[in-house]
């Protein structure tokens, strides 16, 4: 038999070096990787070998700090802008270059690790069955970790086409194990239908492997910390479900609005008890801590899927820190996006949003101005939601060893400095600031969340929303969210929400606030079909400067974006049209 290592690029996919362990990733569940020489009989000749095997497929898991050639996928939409000229959405999608090699990792990246992804899943789904028990294991703990493994590897293959319908729309569904000596997807140039592609199948797959995954309680256990439970496979229903009944996708997957209340109902009740939004008393930290922290390093029970790395140090955050603390700006937050935080007493800044979710600019860089917040656009960063100073660096905020300063020619902001914020801001959301302590020799956990509660929640009050309920009842279900970050003014006393069309507007900035920079923006406003309306408008900044011995903010247009029609989807990579002659996105 000729042999086939287990390493090579298409062959089984295994993580590079660049990515966490298996022992990073689980801590004591598994021992390290064992050797790259092994070949696929070994692999699947050994019990342990084969659970080392099928754990590394977590390493397929993204995360999303400076994914994209040091660039968040947030700097592609309307939320930020990257410091850098290099960096990588912003000469690609920003600028309209969907082929630019900058931003490959996303563009044409996500298509073959996806591919070697589920690659990995099937063949496991397919040989685990023939692998012989360790002699000390039970029958009944054989049979219980075979159910369990086939039950991860099928919602990992799901989570990875659900991955790829996202960046590419419906792909060719391979539920078999490719020869890698063949022509791999030659036989696969056929694109399924939506329905096919996401809810008979996708969705069914969730369906059918949730029983068999972990539960919480054996989730719980430091020892799987990590790993996916029937509660992910739940939250990922309550998302897709959440997709499907929305307008770009409604027609074809013949998903109801009420559907999607059902979806996130079902989570609710069948793990609510277990799951809740992070809260302490300082509000800035609860919505910090929501984030940084997990059930297994804080006492977190808001995350319920996530990439479980290992501590980082300086080097980890040093793209998105200020230039004052010795960074290299990275990822700054837009005036767009600080134009969205309600005001600290839960009351709207501005008149009027849009179905963006955005406040309404009407060709200018300023929103008109709802006059009893008593916002005043001189200190617009002041008596603002606390997430917003949770989430941004903003100028005389304390932070790390110093204060921000972006005054032309000050600490955050020097003449001459190509990496000096260009919108004014900086970004504070996963970036611990315990790192920077004692000469940036701190470590801090930032395991990225791909799924936490507060988004059932938002998904929930979007469905009944849609899908006809009581004002009450819409504005009820989010209330929690505000709650957390002391905004405690009762949304239902609001009277500039009304009517269905202005609750709409404000879940879609308040979704928009609450998950900043977790990689939602970017498939929210294409779900919505108002992408071309939020990712081709400018960029607003601010210069900071002082006049007259008084701060003065000035807006400004940072970048003007361009978005066209199809640029919903991103063009399958040319490689792969030209091997296999599949149809490519219309207008690629």
């Amino acid at each position: 038999m000729k042999k086939q290592l287990l390493y090579t690029a298409f062959v089984l996919g295994m993580a590079t070096s660049t990515l966490t362990s298996c022992e990073d990733v689980f801590g004591g569940f598994l021992d390290k990787q064992p050797s790259n020489e092994l070949t696929e009989e070994q692999v699947f000749s050994d019990w342990n070998t084969m659970k080392q095997f099928h754990t590394d497929t977590y390493n397929f898991l993204l995360n999303g700090a400076r994914r994209i050639n040091n660039s968040w996928l947030d700097t592609a939409t309307d939320l930020a802008h990257t410091s850098y000229a290099n960096g990588g959405t912003r000469t690609s999608f920003n600028i309209g270059n969907y082929y630019a090699s900058g931003a490959s990792s996303e563009l044409a990246g996500i298509w073959e690790s996806r591919y070697r992804g589920i690659r990995k899943c099937n063949m496991l789904l397919e040989r685990v069955d023939l692998v012989p028990k360790n002699a000390d294991d039970s029958e009944e703990k054989y049979e219980k970790e075979k159910r369990n493994f086939k039950a991860e590897a099928r919602f990992f293959r799901a989570y990875f086409y659900w991955e790829m319908f996202l960046r590419y729309g419906p792909v060719p569904l391979v539920t078999e194990v490719l020869d890698p000596d063949g022509d791999l997807l030659s036989n696969y140039t056929t694109r399924p239908s939506l329905k096919e592609y996401v809810v008979d199948f996708v969705l069914n797959e969730l369906n059918e492997c949730e029983s068999d995954m972990i539960d919480y309680e054996e989730g719980s256990n430091s020892s799987n910390a990590g790993r996916v439970t029937q509660a992910a496979a739940s939250a990922l229903k309550s998302r897709i479900m959440l997709y499907m009944a929305s307008d770009r996708f409604s027609a074809e997957s013949s998903v109801t609005w009420a559907q999607a209340v059902q979806a996130a109902e079902e989570f609710i009740a069948k793990h609510g008890a277990n799951y809740s939004l992070f809260t302490d008393n300082n509000p800035i930290d609860a919505y910090t801590n929501a984030i940084l922290r997990t059930t297994y390093e804080g006492g977190n029970k808001e995350v319920i899927f996530f990439r479980n790395d290992v501590k980082i140090g300086w080097g980890a955050i040093a793209s998105d820190t200020p230039v004052g603390e010795g960074g290299n700006g990275g990822m700054c937050p837009s005036q767009n996006l600080v134009d969205m935080y309600d005001m600290a007493d839960g009351t709207s800044p501005f008149a009027q949003y849009d179905e963006t979710g955005a406040p309404v600019y009407n060709g200018t860089s300023t929103p008109a101005v709802n006059a009893s917040s008593n916002y005043n656009d001189a200190r617009p960063c002041e008596n603002r939601d606390p997430r917003l100073t949770a989430s941004v660096l903003y100028n005389g905020v304390a932070w790390g060893n110093g204060t921000i300063n972006v005054l032309l020619g000050q600490r955050d902001n020097p003449i001459g400095n190509a990496n000096a914020t260009p919108t004014g801001y900086y970004t504070r959301k996963y970036i611990p600031e315990s790192i920077l302590s004692s000469v940036h020799s701190g470590s801090s956990y930032r395991n990225w969340a791909l799924i936490r509660y507060a988004e059932i929640l938002l998904n929930y009050a979007e469905a009944l929303n849609e899908s006809g309920a009581s004002r009450e009842q819409v504005l009820n279900a989010i209330q929690p969210i505000r709650d957390r970050v002391g905004l405690t003014a009762l949304l239902v006393d609001r009277s500039d929400l009304q009517t269905k069309e202005q609750i709409r507007n404000f879940l879609r900035k308040e979704r928009t606030v609450e998950l900043a920079f977790e990689e939602h923006r970017s498939w929210d406003v294409r779900r919505w079909n108002v992408a071309q309306k939020a990712l081709a408008r400018p960029i607003y900044g601010v210069d900071v400067t002082m006049q007259n011995g008084s701060i003065v903010y000035t807006r400004k247009v940072t970048q003007q974006r361009v978005f066209t029609e199809k640029m919903y989807l991103y063009p399958i990579p040319e490689v792969e049209v030209w091997k296999t002659n599949i149809a490519n996105n219309p207008g690629w």
